[in-house]
């Protein structure tokens, strides 16, 4: 064990240990192992970039550290992983584990008692939590009142919120689960900087999850890749892992610095019609000086003109909070105009009237299908064949069709090993093109995708990317919310930038 620390003027403190031995995990009713034969043995204090490609059982692997996987009825496993020579549910208030989506791990209206939260329920002294939370929140560079309401917090800024909740707990054990696959680059820059601070102040083994190698090399001392196969495809210090393995790394899928993937060749649209233009044959949907709000009354952009087209890519940008997803929504036909106005063309409408907000969600299936940020958000059945399954039967098509068309996105989207999976087991990467199979399924005219790249390896992105290509080539036209560079060099026509977002209070 490494010497003890006073970790931010506490009581001492050790990084912790982890340590499996032939460890593996299958969830309930999978016959496929989430991870299997891992043996690996993390220092006291090290600080780790976990990699793999996409399935290979990285989010797997640290939520089995958090303790947070479930008992035998949720899955089996074998061999041994502990933390500090414990299994993991034994020393649940010995690890922190921040998530991939920021808005999930609000837990309360105020910073302070989000970040006091943690402790709370480790039964830490009500003196001991407040100076606990000033020093966390200080720690992650979050310079916000305590009373300063959390719903008004950035996507980077509930980020750190989180980290500082987390260190707050005083874990031994960081796991950071691609804390920054839903922000834009000044959030990324955040988070980074964030842990950084954070580990000028302790000495807690870290083990962060990012498919984009570059974003935290300069903080970590090792870099571990999981082979989907079973143990390790690279264990090493960085600069030596990507000098001697970058190329076979980089062909499993891994985004290797000096390795992009390569974009798909595309026909362009032959049509020179603008994201403005509301005159063309092409136009599907059009906003002129459109509102959108979630909450009625709480208007998050406005005065927004746009048009969407048939055969292009428009990708909607912009930093957190500047109402992307909200807009996304809006036209899709989800959420109703807070102002201004939305119209669909007549090629679009085919008789259903104007306004989207207005249709059937089965005139809806063929028209506007939608990718929603959260992938769970759109699971309905109990396995990934059945999801796919489901809008195709909902426009009666034969059953001959349906097995053919389902059978051809499982391969496309390398969801086929996963046919009889519940969709809540998959992994984050995996659970994000099962969303966007389930919207091609029925052939929609328009497919509005929010964030349709995160979480996949760089095989997997250029395989989506591919799919999203033809796509367009075939008349489809797509609307995208993005923070992924790549993803708009390789697909998009046309760019809307929101540069608005809600006031959030300043930042350090």
């Amino acid at each position: 064990m490494s010497a003890p620390y006073r970790d931010l003027g506490g009581d001492p403190v050790r990084g912790s240990r982890v340590t499996a031995s032939g460890w593996g995990w299958r969830h309930a009713g999978r016959r496929a192992w989430a991870v299997r034969d891992l043996d690996l043995d993390i220092e006291p204090g090290e600080k780790v970039l976990l990699l793999g490609p996409s399935g290979a059982g990285k989010s797997t692997l640290v939520h089995a550290l958090a303790g947070v996987l479930g008992d035998s009825d949720d899955g089996d496993d074998n061999g041994r992983l502990l933390v500090d020579g414990l299994p993991p549910a034994a020393v649940r208030g010995r690890v922190g584990l921040v998530l991939q989506d920021p808005d999930s791990q609000v837990t309360l209206a105020r910073v302070g008692d989000d970040v006091a939260f943690g402790c709370e329920n480790l039964g830490v002294e009500r003196d001991e939590i407040w100076r606990r939370v000033g020093q966390a929140l200080d720690a992650v560079g979050l310079d916000l009142p305590l009373d300063h309401s959390t719903s008004r917090l950035s996507g980077g800024q509930k980020q750190r919120l989180a980290l500082a909740g987390v260190l707050a707990m005083r874990p031994g054990l960081v796991l950071l689960d691609e804390p920054t696959a839903n922000l834009d680059p000044v959030g990324v820059a955040e988070v980074r900087d964030a842990v950084a601070r954070m580990l000028e102040h302790t000495k807690a083994t870290l083990i962060v999850i990012e498919h984009r190698v570059g974003v935290w090399l300069p903080l970590v001392d090792r870099v571990i890749v999981l082979d989907p196969g079973g143990g390790l495809l690279a264990d090493g210090h960085p600069e030596q892992v990507l000098a001697e393995e970058g190329a076979r790394l980089a062909a499993q899928g891994v985004w290797v610095p000096g390795f992009p993937p390569a974009h798909p060749e595309r026909r362009r649209a032959v049509s020179s019609v603008g994201p403005n233009d509301a005159s063309s044959t092409d136009v599907l949907l059009c906003a002129d000086d459109l509102s959108v709000a979630r909450i009625p009354g709480t208007v998050v952009a406005s005065g927004v003109r746009l048009t969407v087209n048939s055969g292009q890519a428009l990708a909607v940008t912009g930093p957190n909070g500047s109402g992307k997803s909200t807009l996304a929504l809006t036209l899709a036909g989800l959420l109703p105009t807070a102002g201004g106005d939305l119209r669909a063309t007549d090629r679009l409408a085919q008789g259903a009237g104007s306004k989207p907000f207005r249709w059937k969600s089965r005139q809806l299936l063929t028209r506007i299908g939608t990718v929603f940020q959260d992938p769970e958000h759109q699971f309905l059945t109990a396995t990934v064949r059945k999801e796919l399954e489901l809008g195709p039967r909902t426009l009666a098509l034969s059953g001959a069709k349906i097995q053919a068309l389902v059978d051809e996105l499982l391969q496309r989207l390398r969801l086929d090993h996963l046919a009889l999976a519940n969709p809540f087991t998959l992994s984050g990467g995996e659970k994000r093109r099962l969303s966007v199979a389930t919207a091609l399924a029925t052939n929609p005219q328009v497919l509005v995708l929010d964030e349709p790249t995160f979480g996949q390896d760089a095989q997997t992105w250029q395989e989506l990317v591919a799919l999203l290509a033809g796509l367009l080539d075939g008349g489809t036209a797509l609307v995208a919310v993005t923070h992924d560079r790549e993803f708009v060099e390789a697909l998009a026509d046309h760019t809307h930038e929101l540069t608005s977002p809600l006031p959030v209070g300043p930042v350090r």
